[in-house]
């Protein structure tokens, strides 16, 4: 997906893309693709980018995923949230630590490591 793609799309379309994304980044991450994944992150940073920059802040709506069935989407979406919805983003990045579901809850309490150390500041 073009980064001019992403300018046409809705915020609904936006949000199952970045869930696409991350269910992607599932199967990388699992299949040892890490240039695979690394390719995907960068598109899910457009896709994060767009909504940050549509008006009032649109990562918000990445919240409704905090639901998906799979730990990669719920990971991905609380990190790329912790700057519009902090409680909410940190509960869910707490509870995938304490899931020892991983590789996502090892990813998640490194995050949670890296926001109370300060070196992890959401914007």
């Amino acid at each position: 997906m073009r980064k001019s793609n992403v300018g046409v799309m809705s915020v609904d379309a936006l949000i199952d893309r970045f869930a696409q994304i991350a269910v992607e980044q599932d199967t990388a991450l699992l299949g040892g693709q890490i240039a695979k994944f690394n390719r995907l992150y960068d598109r899910m940073t457009e896709v994060r980018e767009e909504l940050k920059w549509r008006e009032g802040d649109q990562r918000r709506a990445l919240l409704r995923l905090f639901d998906h069935p799979n730990m990669q989407v719920r990971l991905q979406a609380a990190r790329s949230a912790l700057a519009v919805a902090p409680v909410e983003a940190r509960s869910q990045i707490e509870a995938i630590a304490r899931s020892k579901w991983f590789p996502q809850a090892g990813d998640a309490g490194m995050c949670l490591s890296l926001l109370d150390d300060g070196t992890f500041k959401p914007t």
